[in-house]
């Protein structure tokens, strides 16, 4: 059985989080919460968890700083990130300190689910139900193994993942990087044989497809779950890419 730390100053949000996930379904048999860095340090050397999850600011310390400190103590634990969107740039500094993924607040529980599988599989060694896990180990749009491609690229790859649902464009990803747009897109196309917009509209399309096969919403309530304010834009772009209309899709389910 695995071990879960949540580290948050506030203790609505560690109740949530305690409470989003079946957390006894995923394999985590002790969870245990912190409201402070030095208290959070304190019970992972204590107990050793196999997944952590920081609040970037708690208080007025760094989520990233006790992280660095576990670090130092060799503790062989994963770390996600959860962050605002003003205080992104701590979340970068966090991504430098071994963070393997950030969820921007409040934490939706698809996304949260979603990384707590994939830190399982390809960090833990663990498996999933009803999951082969070898599929969790390739990108669903690049068919390639996540393992095989530059942290960069896994990073934009994660925010993505995260925010799909928002207004992303490569010069969003690129300042957040502090990168020339033009060079973070060359980097991108170079290693994945596709362009980040392409990506972007081929991943929001796969969401798209799985909402419309698995719920009863409203086709615009879809688009716009997935990044599109125009719906007649998401229209064009469903039926160019799998050559029939969304709700043509959900007749023939």
């Amino acid at each position: 059985m695995y071990k879960l730390l949540i580290v948050d100053d506030e203790p609505q949000i560690l109740d949530g989080i305690k409470r989003t996930l079946d957390w006894e379904k995923l394999g985590f048999g002790q969870i245990e919460t912190s409201e402070t860095c030095e208290g959070a340090i304190a019970k992972a050397v204590e107990f050793e968890p196999d997944l952590a999850i920081f609040d970037v600011c708690i208080g007025k310390e760094r989520g990233y700083t006790a992280i660095r400190k576990l670090n130092e103590l060799r503790l062989p634990a994963a770390y996600i990130m959860m962050s605002g969107y003003s205080e992104f740039e701590y979340a970068l500094e966090a991504l430098h300190c071994g963070v393997k993924d950030y969820l921007l607040k409040p934490v939706e529980r698809g996304k949260l689910q979603t990384l707590v599988e994939r830190i399982i599989v390809e960090d833990l060694n663990g498996t999933l139900e009803d999951a082969h896990p070898d599929d969790r180990n390739v990108d669903p749009v690049l068919g390639m193994r996540y393992d095989s491609l530059s942290k960069l690229t896994n990073r934009i790859l994660l925010m993505v993942k995260a925010e799909y649902d928002q207004n992303l464009n490569l010069k969003t990803v690129a300042n957040r990087f502090r990168m020339n747009g033009t060079y973070l897109g060359q980097l991108f196309l170079k290693e994945t044989q596709m362009k980040f917009s392409e990506y972007l509209m081929v991943y929001r399309m796969l969401r798209a497809r799985d909402r419309i096969q698995t719920t009863d919403e409203k086709i615009s309530t879809i688009a716009l779950s997935v990044g599109y304010a125009n719906l007649n834009y998401f229209y064009t772009h469903f039926q160019a890419y799998f050559n029939k209309s969304p709700s043509d899709l959900r007749r023939r389910e």
